[in-house]
């Protein structure tokens, strides 16, 4: 198996956006341009760019549909897709998907969904013009039409359209700079190269494209839904009902400290007697080793991804929670579960005489796949061997559904 390089560039699609002028009932990049959604056109493009950590900020409730057209659009780069939650704003969006970057990404370029048919080569100049040294680069076309100042309903003064040029996405820029430029800002910016140059640097300008206009208004739609006939999506290379016909492996590790309230919860099973684990759910560490265990092997992201300590709906939540949802995260992207082996890292509480009653409970919850359970101690080393938690470490087996 094929392991993608982890990539020096993160591209993060804006697509939080409500849509209200152009009068959607969805929210607007979830609107169809033809029988593909908006993100989904722009994902397409975006992975047809150079290569990227691809990050997707969708509105708060629609992060599952964000998945399912960034994994459609990604082919065999199924494990760049990250997907997070967006802000009440564009700014406060874009600052969730720098919170998202992987530690390698040096050039970031931040583009809106809504400019659903930017081509490709947009991309690589925006990224060529930072790798050249300048802070900051966005694309731009000249302004043709006559431009004037106006006040109230009376022309006030002509503008020179030599000195305009009317800005698109993406906007790229070095990391260091942009999350140094998010660190600082004291207000709403117009656009992120707006909020660069508020921060001291110049931002450079690439030629942009006609066909990375932004569509806002019903007429706009229209206008991409006719130029989307004339050049439609090609088929993805590895659609969600048809994931590369070969097993994947991942690996996922959980470590919880002792000291939360109430019962002991691990692998599944409650622990009377037992000191609880802390953590934003149950502390179930071996629970939790297996969900990223999982996802690692179907490219899905991690367990911060599903279930991080922005969804309160998962805090307290127990093992088959965490795992069936799991299970049903793969089953949508193409993937079953093949078999998981966990292995439990503490002095406490002896596994030997629950371990079958844990691997009946682990697989019951993923469905019936097979789950092996073994514990160890480390004679005393590290904080397992000091009682102070529990780690687990598992490896999972999915193959194509």
């Amino acid at each position: 198996m094929s392991i993608t390089p982890v990539p020096r560039i993160a591209v993060i699609v804006v697509g939080a956006g409500s849509g209200t002028r152009l009068g959607a009932t969805v929210p607007k990049a979830f609107v169809g341009i033809d029988e593909h959604t908006m993100l989904r056109h722009a994902l397409t493009r975006v992975f047809a760019g150079p290569q990227a950590q691809v990050i997707v900020v969708a509105p708060d409730g629609r992060e599952g549909d964000a998945l399912t057209d960034a994994l459609a659009a990604a082919g065999d780069r199924r494990d760049l897709v990250t997907v997070v939650t967006g802000g009440s704003s564009r700014q406060a969006s874009v600052a969730a998907g720098i919170d998202a970057l992987w530690g390698d990404v040096e050039v970031v370029l931040v583009h809106d969904a809504a400019r659903a048919l930017t081509p490709p080569d947009v991309f690589e100049r925006v990224v060529a013009a930072v790798d050249a040294g300048n802070a900051g680069a966005i694309p731009a076309l000249p302004v043709i039409d006559t431009i004037k100042r106006v006040e109230r309903d009376r022309v006030v003064s002509a503008v020179d359209r030599a000195e305009l040029s009317a800005a698109q996405t993406p906007q790229g820029f070095r990391r260091s700079i942009l999350v140094s430029a998010y660190g600082s800002a004291d207000q709403e910016y117009t656009d992120d190269a707006a909020l660069v140059a508020a921060a001291g640097h110049d931002v450079a300008v690439v030629e942009g494209d006609a066909l990375a206009f932004k569509i806002t208004t019903p007429a706009d739609l229209e206008r991409a839904r006719s130029l989307a006939a004339r050049h439609p999506l090609s088929p993805s290379i590895a659609r969600l009902d048809n994931p590369p016909a070969v097993p994947r492996v991942g690996v996922g590790t959980d470590v919880h400290a002792f000291g939360g309230d109430g019962s002991l919860w691990l692998a599944g099973l409650e622990w009377p007697g037992e000191p609880a684990l802390s953590g934003h759910s149950d502390g179930d560490a071996v629970a939790h080793a297996i969900v990223d265990a999982l996802l690692s092997a179907a490219g899905l992201g991690d367990i911060g991804t599903h279930f991080g300590t922005d969804h309160p709906e998962y805090a307290g939540a127990h093992a088959e929670v965490f795992l069936s949802r799991t299970a049903a995260l793969l089953g949508e992207a193409g993937w079953r579960v093949g078999n998981v082996a966990v292995q439990v890292q503490a002095n406490r509480p002896r596994f030997a005489a629950r371990r079958a009653e844990a691997e009946a409970v682990l697989s019951a919850a993923l469905g019936g796949a097979p789950v092996s359970v073994s514990a160890t101690t480390t004679d005393g080393l590290g904080f397992p061997g000091r009682g102070e938690g529990v780690a687990a470490f598992a490896m999972a087996l999915v193959t194509p559904a």
